[in-house]
């Protein structure tokens, strides 16, 4: 499945991209993720989407909502894509995003039906990121992730409803006898605490889960024939058993989009995402294959166009630092499927240290052998660039390496043992404040 870059603008920034801009869908939304305090600007399968921030400002509280830019007359279909666009963006955030209303401008405004739960707030002005969230092209899937954007939201709000969303996931999947087959093997793979407990429960009662789920759950909820098994609206014991089965028939919706879809959410592919493969491209396959099995190279040729690569660096959203622009890759040595390296910046005022673990495709920085050069000519900027970056990786900002025309990649977070971050710019202030007194006191 496709999970590919997904370019971010923050504040200033995102509006500048779509000002000016003549006509644009807004949607107002309900969500359970953290919603961004500023306005984010993404552009993911093709598509632009802006998000505006959910924050406080003096009395006027803005609210969460989404535009995209739509011609007048093809409304239905930008609706379309942003009914898509949450799907994705509430999976994969491990909850839900669904729009509750929409209106159509010339320009970009702030739009809500009042309609909303007040939304988690994102730390940070910076700090929201969907990047890589996964591309959905087969319609099945598509279908799926809706109903199930659908039954989370409706968890809270209707339960029988939200049973009934859910149970569409996997409906909507299968024919009658391949979804008894699934819902079968799948129940003893369930691990959430409470639906365990639940199948438990029936099963000690005699009941078959797979057929009590069908029966009593999905066709009580969505028939009321006359002397049927419906879910009462006014029996109290009829929306208990739904409460209680609903964990059940969640779990196995998430699974079955999980697991048989292939579709990842932000943890799943953190935990699999090979940080390296846009580099892949431009090493010798050998060379990749070699350090993919735990093995080394013998020279720095072998890295193909990687060796002595021009790359831009950056602590992610912000451009590079102007030290960190055009800088030189440097292969120092290999081994045990890693290539470890420096980036040398274009003055050869700064050096920057990384290994490039091929075999478990992650990048690393390495602060204790970074540093500014000694026995050339350091300059203010130097210094406060690379104090920034210093303190900032140690504070655990994301650093992205950009080859152009390539897909950046990024290293992972920093988890600093035994050190107390310092505020970056504190930081910065007192080391040009140490290099200026140094000038000063220099000899002649």
């Amino acid at each position: 499945m496709k999970t590919p870059y997904v370019p971010h603008l923050f504040g200033d920034d995102a509006l500048a991209k779509v000002a000016g801009r003549f006509g644009w869908l807004t949607a107002g939304i309900t969500s359970s993720i953290a919603w961004p305090q500023d306005d984010v600007w993404v552009e993911y399968d093709g598509k632009e989407y802006l998000l505006h921030g959910a924050r406080q400002e003096g009395e006027h509280r803005h609210t969460p909502c989404i535009s995209t830019p739509a011609n007048r007359e093809h409304v239905d279909e930008a609706l379309s894509h942003l009914y898509r666009f949450t799907s994705v963006l509430g999976f994969y955030k491990g909850g839900y995003v669904d729009i509750t209303g929409q209106i159509w401008g010339s320009r970009v405004i702030q739009y809500s039906t009042g309609d909303f739960r007040q939304p988690l707030v994102q730390a940070g002005t910076k700090t929201f990121d969907c990047n890589h969230m996964p591309v959905i092209e087969d319609e099945q899937v598509r279908k799926a992730l809706a109903f199930l954007r659908e039954g989370r939201r409706l968890k809270h709000v209707h339960e029988p409803y939200s049973f009934l969303s859910f149970f569409k996931v996997i409906e909507s999947q299968f024919q009658a006898n391949a979804r008894i087959a699934w819902v079968e093997q799948n129940l003893d793979l369930i691990t959430e605490e409470r639906a365990v407990a639940r199948i438990t429960e029936l099963r000690s009662q005699g009941v078959n889960v797979n057929q009590h789920l069908f029966a009593s759950g999905r066709c009580a909820v969505a028939h009321a024939s006359v002397g049927g098994n419906i879910v009462d609206p006014d029996v109290p014991a009829d929306r208990k058993r739904i409460a209680a089965d609903l964990g059940i028939i969640e779990e196995l919706a998430t699974r079955y989009i999980k697991f048989d879809a292939g579709v990842p959410d932000e943890s799943a592919l953190y935990d699999t995402r090979d940080r390296l493969a846009p580099w892949h491209a431009l090493m010798p396959r050998e060379s990749v294959a070699a350090l993919k099995a735990g093995g080394h190279l013998e020279s720095a040729d072998d890295l193909g166009e990687l060796n002595d690569a021009v790359v831009s660096l950056r602590l992610w959203p912000d451009p590079p630092a102007q030290q960190f622009q055009m800088m030189k890759l440097v292969p120092i040595e290999s081994g045990d499927g890693v290539v470890k390296f420096i980036a040398l910046s274009a003055r050869d005022t700064v050096v920057l240290a990384f290994e490039m673990d091929v075999a478990n495709g992650r990048l690393h920085t390495l602060l204790d052998e970074s540093g500014l050069r000694t026995g050339v000519e350091i300059s203010e900027e130097d210094v406060e660039d690379f104090t920034r970056y210093f303190h900032s990786v140690v504070g655990n900002r994301l650093v992205e390496l950009s080859i152009e025309d390539v897909e950046p990649v990024d290293c992972e977070i920093v988890i600093p043992l035994n050190v107390i971050p310092r505020p970056p710019e504190e930081a910065v202030a007192e080391a040009l404040a140490k290099f200026r007194r140094s000038r000063q006191e220099r000899p002649g």
